[in-house]
């Protein structure tokens, strides 16, 4: 990724139009908004430590380092590693668990209290689109069912109910959105967004580091990185790959089903049947090696976990991989279990995000009795 990133800057292919990096957009100054006005960070009592989803399950199981939890917009029973060992910690009787959502997850499951949550479909937003530099109206189709509420909405009573009076804990939806967008320079209020559904911000196109400034030590491209070093990583990039898997195992990819978002629409019946049960694609020289053939039951383990998985054979899939869709419910799953039970939480050399395509299994026809 570090060499990647580098090649606009070798091929002189920065600070012009039709140039750059192409990353997450997700800074929201670069739409001329106050990200600090959002989160409020002078609220703060203290410094917080943040923490690793790779290292979420360990942490649940320490009563010194968790008392409480609480969930929105997220289903971590599905969707985080080393999952058996996560639904240890989250069976813990001292541990108070909190979840907002539309539906009963697995996570819900786990919960001392549900808060119904309301549906984007129901409650007025601004959507900042993760790879363009747009502003859009969230328009809501209808109110909120039975006693839901949106989130805001939640925390808003919450703090209200916990005796906090900083005013950034009471504004309305409608005072937040009105101030982001008197930030953003459009001339545009609520209702003329909503007219015109998606505008960019700023009109113009953006000349990704148009003043040759960077956000680094130096103020300059580092294709040498001390800061990098003094982590702990090489001092420039190298070609780093882990290697193949050895003893029969092959590297288990994980990648999104083109009918679920992550794990939304996995509880949708129409959806379910369209997908059918749960399977592991292989190369077919990969399952003749295994003694598997299209339709058989494969057992999928390794250190931490084991899954039957229904064989699927491709050409596509390159020989020593294996595919097996994320996204599915464990609740919803005969063993109670889905992808992530097979995944160690192993983290990547930088940023400790998850280096889930590292993971490795073996492969073999399942057996009964």
């Amino acid at each position: 990724m570090r060499a990647c990133a580098l090649l606009p800057a070798v091929t002189g292919n920065l600070a012009k139009p039709g140039a750059g990096l192409l990353y997450l957009n997700f800074n929201l100054t670069q739409r001329r908004l106050d990200d600090a006005y959002l989160t409020a960070p002078h609220l703060s009592a203290g410094t917080t430590s943040p923490i690793s989803q790779m290292d979420l399950a360990a942490c649940l199981a320490d009563p010194t380092r968790s008392q409480a939890l609480m969930c929105w917009n997220i289903n971590i029973a599905a969707s985080n590693p080393q999952q058996a060992r996560l639904r240890q910690a989250l069976m813990r009787k001292d541990l108070f668990t909190v979840v907002l959502d539309l539906f009963p997850t697995d996570t819900t499951d786990f919960a001392d209290f549900v808060l119904p949550a309301a549906s984007f479909l129901e409650f007025d937003d601004l959507v900042a689109g993760y790879f363009y530099l747009t502003l859009s109206a969230q328009v809501k189709a209808m109110e909120p069912i039975g006693e839901a509420l949106p989130n805001q909405e939640i925390f808003r009573r919450l703090a209200r109910a916990m005796g906090y009076t900083e005013p950034e804990l009471s504004e309305s939806d409608a005072e937040i959105i009105a101030t982001l967008l008197r930030q953003s320079g459009l001339g545009e209020d609520f209702a003329s967004l909503a007219a015109k559904g998606t505008v960019p911000v700023p009109p113009e196109p953006v000349i990704q580091f148009a003043d040759l400034v960077f956000p680094t030590p130096s103020g300059r491209i580092e294709i040498a990185s001390a800061r990098a070093e003094a982590d702990g990583h090489p001092r420039v990039p190298l070609p780093l790959a882990d290697p193949r898997p050895t003893g029969g195992r092959l590297r288990l990819l994980s990648p999104a089903s083109s009918w679920r978002l992550n794990d939304s629409f996995a509880n949708v019946a129409k959806i379910a049947a369209r997908v059918g049960p749960a399977t592991i694609a292989l190369h077919p020289a990969d399952a003749a090696e295994r003694g598997l053939a299209e339709g058989d039951d494969a057992l999928v383990a390794n250190e931490t976990g084991r899954l039957s998985l229904h064989v699927t054979l491709s050409e596509a899939i390159p020989r020593g991989v294996a595919l097996s869709h994320k996204g599915r419910w464990p609740k919803r799953e005969a063993a109670r279990a889905n992808v992530n039970v097979l995944n160690p939480g192993h983290k990547t050399d930088m940023g400790e995000s998850t280096c889930v395509h590292g993971v490795e299994v073996t492969v073999m026809p399942l057996t009964t009795g």
